[in-house]
C-alpha cells in the first residue's frame, strides 16, 4: 500500500505541474500567434471544452480498462500534447491540440481520483486531502519552473512533459486494481438510486467549485477596487487564498481522522463562509487578505470529500460516478466567475461576495446530509 500511495502522489504532482505549465505557456502562445484577448479566450476555452465534452466517455472508458491502465495511457497523451503546444505551427492546430489536451486531462483526473479512493480505502488513515495537496504543490513547481532565467517555453514544456511521461510509464505497476471495488459498488444498490445520488453530489460540487473559481478569479479585483488596496498588496489576495487552500489540504486528513468526514465537510464550508463574509463586511486590505486565507482554508477540503463520496456511491463504477461529479464541478468552476461578475455588474462586488458566503453556508448546513453514508 505504501508504494501505491507514493505512486498516486506522483500522479497528482505531475498533473498539477502539467496544468500549471499550460498556464505559464499562455502569454507566449498569445505573442507567437498575435492573438487578441477575445481569440485567446476561445483558445483557453478549448481546454475546458475538451474536458467537458469527453468527461462522461472518459469515465466509461476507465471503468472498462481500469484506472491503472487509464492513468498510463492518458498520462502519455497528456505529456505529448503539452510538448506539442509550443510547437504548433498554426493557430487552428493549436486549438485542436488544446481540445486533445483537455480530453487527456479529464481522463487523467478521473483515473487519478479513482486510484486516490482505492488508496484511501486500503489505508487505516485518510489521505485524500493530502493527495490533492500534491496537485497544488505540483502546480507551484510547474509555475516556478517557468520563472527560471533563459528557459524557453519549449524547454519548459519538454521538462514537465518528460516528468509526466516517466511517471505515467513507471508507476503503473504500483497502482491498485479497481475491478473488485467496482464490483462491490455495483452490487450495493440499484443504478437509478446511484445515479440520483451522483446528481445530488454533482450539484453540491457545482456550488463548491463555483465559489472556488470565483475566489480565484475575483480576489485580486476585489482587493484593488473594493478594499482599495495599494498595488503592491493586490497580488497577496491570490496568494492568501492559494496558501489557505494548500494549508487546508495538508491538514485536512488529520482533521477528518479526528472528527469524521461529515463534520469536516460542515466545518470546512462554514470556515469558507466566514472568511468570505469577513472580507465582504470589512473591505480593508489586511482584513480581505485574512478573509481570503480563511475561505481557502475552508474550501480546500470540499472536493476531496465529494470525490471520495462519489467513488463509494452504490450502483455505479467509481470511474463513472467520479467523472459525472467532476463534470458538474468543471462547469461550476467555469460559470462561478461569470455569475459573480454578473451580480457585480448590476449590484456590486461586495454583494457578490455576500452571495458566495451564503452558498458556502448552505453547503455547511445541508451539503453533508446526502453524502453522510459515504464519507
Amino acid at each position: 500500500m505504501r508504494h501505491a500511495t507514493w505512486a498516486t502522489m506522483a500522479q497528482f504532482f505531475v498533473n498539477g505541474a502539467t496544468f500549471a505549465t499550460w498556464g505559464v505557456l499562455i502569454p507566449s502562445v498569445k505573442a507567437r500567434f498575435e492573438l487578441s484577448d477575445a481569440v485567446l479566450s476561445l483558445a483557453m476555452l478549448a481546454v475546458a471544452g475538451g474536458a467537458l465534452l469527453t468527461m462522461g466517455r472518459s469515465g466509461k472508458w476507465i471503468a472498462q480498462v481500469g484506472s491503472a491502465r487509464g492513468l498510463m495511457l492518458s498520462g502519455v497523451l497528456y505529456a505529448f500534447t503539452l510538448l506539442a503546444i509550443p510547437l504548433a505551427p498554426q493557430f487552428w492546430m493549436l486549438v485542436g491540440l488544446l481540445l486533445v489536451f483537455g480530453t487527456a486531462m479529464a481522463a487523467f483526473d478521473v483515473a487519478m481520483s479513482v486510484q486516490a479512493a482505492l488508496v484511501e480505502g486500503g489505508r487505516s488513515k485518510p489521505i485524500m486531502s493530502t493527495l490533492h495537496a500534491m496537485f497544488s504543490i505540483g502546480g507551484i513547481a510547474g509555475s516556478a519552473l517557468g520563472a527560471v532565467p533563459g528557459l524557453s517555453p519549449l524547454a519548459h514544456a519538454g521538462l514537465v512533459a518528460s516528468c509526466t511521461l516517466l511517471v505515467a510509464l513507471l508507476v503503473k505497476r504500483f497502482m491498485l486494481p479497481d475491478a473488485a471495488h467496482d464490483e462491490q459498488a455495483a452490487q450495493a444498490g440499484g443504478d437509478k438510486r446511484g445515479r440520483r445520488m451522483v446528481l445530488v453530489l454533482g450539484f453540491i460540487a457545482f456550488l463548491a467549485l463555483a465559489c472556488e473559481g470565483g475566489m480565484y478569479d475575483w480576489a485580486a479585483v476585489y482587493m484593488r477596487d473594493v478594499a482599495q488596496s495599494p498595488a503592491a498588496l493586490v497580488s497577496y489576495s491570490y496568494a492568501a487564498f492559494s496558501t489557505g487552500m494548500a494549508a487546508g489540504r495538508l491538514t485536512g486528513d488529520r482533521i477528518r481522522a479526528r472528527i469524521g468526514g461529515l463534520r469536516t465537510l460542515a466545518w470546512s464550508a462554514a470556515t469558507g463562509a466566514v472568511g468570505i463574509a469577513f472580507a465582504a463586511a470589512v473591505p480593508l486590505p489586511l482584513a480581505t487578505i485574512a478573509g481570503l486565507f480563511l475561505s481557502g482554508l475552508g474550501i480546500a477540503n470540499l472536493m476531496p470529500i465529494f470525490f471520495l463520496a462519489a467513488a463509494r456511491v452504490p450502483g455505479m463504477s467509481a470511474a463513472e460516478s467520479i467523472a459525472a461529479v467532476a463534470r458538474f464541478a468543471y462547469v461550476g468552476m467555469l460559470l462561478g466567475p461569470v455569475l459573480i461578475g454578473g451580480v457585480a455588474e448590476h449590484l456590486s462586488l461586495r454583494v457578490s461576495f455576500v452571495g458566495v458566503a451564503l452558498v458556502m453556508a448552505g453547503i455547511a448546513a445541508f451539503g453533508g446530509k446526502p453524502v453522510r453514508r459515504f464519507i
